[in-house]
């Protein structure tokens, strides 16, 4: 087993600490509303702090696992996952994460010899990843949300009928989300997902989607069958990088703490927000969060040696980049909150009336 690089995981104080933990509230809410694992706030939070991106993603995808499990099981206690589909996907996935398990130690340990940062060579490769893959995802979301009428607010079918239409053979019938799809193109989302996991901690938006969109899976179903699926690619993801050495115990530990509370505000928030509302604020959270990533970027690219800037710019970016992500972590839960509040008056109300019109004494015959 390869040694463990200890001198490579931060210093945590306990301001950094604490810092982690609200990283995990913010992501797990965000998890819980949007139904995604949250990583795309989670990776590049924890690389403003000062973590190595590898290390990031690698202790990222170890959290996702017991999140993924706890809501595996309420989402099949539901009849919301289609085991069959999560198979069929898992097979190609676990292929695509140890392809980016092994390109991210690879750019690590070569950036001990070609930069002053060792982790900056993996940090831009994964930086890079981030903006291009959450870019195009978050423009889709918002074209889409933005060009559905409120009478018609499901997601488009127009790739799904179109590959329907098509037939590539050999076609597989799935019960539960009651579709037919191409094994070509199972093979082609599960390699994606898992080497998107692998790579960025994010393989939720391209599985999801790919569900949603591709396959033309019911939107209850592609969520509960993707979290059946991450705990699969949290496993293998987290045996990969914990053999590889990049798996800071403390950091996986110190999210749980916040993210198991803030998934079930998020999960709470699904109930009282129309389904327009949540994709919207899905797609402007992802969209800031990009832009916070993209800034980060030249940091990277002077310590190569890419760029010639002057190294004092590299902690203001990096406090721009995180001021970003911060913005668009505490807006998106601003929104949840006020939801749930509302909502919660609303009930309370309701609850207050009703008690009044059962203890109000009878009129007088």
């Amino acid at each position: 087993m390869p040694e463990l690089i200890w001198k490579d995981f931060i210093v945590l104080d306990l301001v950094d600490a604490l810092q982690v933990v609200l990283l995990g509230f913010i992501g797990g809410t965000l998890s819980g509303f949007i139904g995604s694992g949250g990583a795309f706030f989670m990776t590049p939070g924890m690389m403003n702090l000062g973590v190595p991106g590898v290390i990031a993603v690698g202790s990222n995808i170890t959290h996702k696992f017991g999140k993924a499990m706890m809501g595996a099981k309420q989402h099949g206690e539901l009849g919301n996952v289609d085991k069959k589909l999560g198979v069929f996907l898992v097979l190609t996935a676990f292929a695509g994460i140890r392809l980016a398990v092994w390109i991210n130690s690879y750019l690590f340990r070569l950036g001990e010899s070609v930069g002053e940062d060792k982790a900056a060579a993996a940090n831009l490769y994964i930086s890079a990843v981030f903006v291009s893959i959450l870019l195009a995802v978050s423009l889709s979301m918002l074209r889409d949300v933005m060009s559905v009428s409120d009478e018609e607010s499901g997601p488009s079918r127009k790739i799904a009928d179109a590959l329907a239409r098509l037939r590539l053979f050999p076609l597989i019938h799935f019960p539960v989300a009651d579709v037919r799809v191409s094994l070509w193109v199972l093979m082609l989302v599960g390699l994606a997902t898992g080497y998107l996991a692998g790579t960025i901690g994010v393989g939720g938006f391209v599985g999801v989607p790919a569900m949603i969109y591709v396959f033309g899976v019911p939107t209850a179903v592609a969520a509960g069958t993707e979290l059946f699926l991450a705990m699969f690619m949290g496993a293998f993801g987290a045996l990969n990088y914990v053999w590889a050495g990049f798996v800071d115990i403390r950091l996986t530990m110190l999210l749980y703490l916040g993210s198991l509370f803030g998934i079930y505000v998020g999960a709470y928030g699904t109930k009282v927000v129309k389904e327009s509302l949540i994709r919207l604020v899905t797609a402007l959270v992802i969209l800031i969060c990009v832009f916070s990533r993209a800034i980060a970027i030249p940091i990277y690219l002077r310590q190569l040696g890419f760029i010639g800037i002057d190294p004092v710019w590299d902690g203001w970016l990096n406090q721009i980049s995180k001021g970003l992500l911060m913005l668009a972590g505490v807006a998106g839960v601003a929104v949840i909150l006020y939801n749930v509040f509302v909502a919660f008056r609303r009930q309370s109300r309701i609850r207050r009336s009703l008690a009044g019109v059962v203890t109000a004494p009878a009129a007088p015959q």
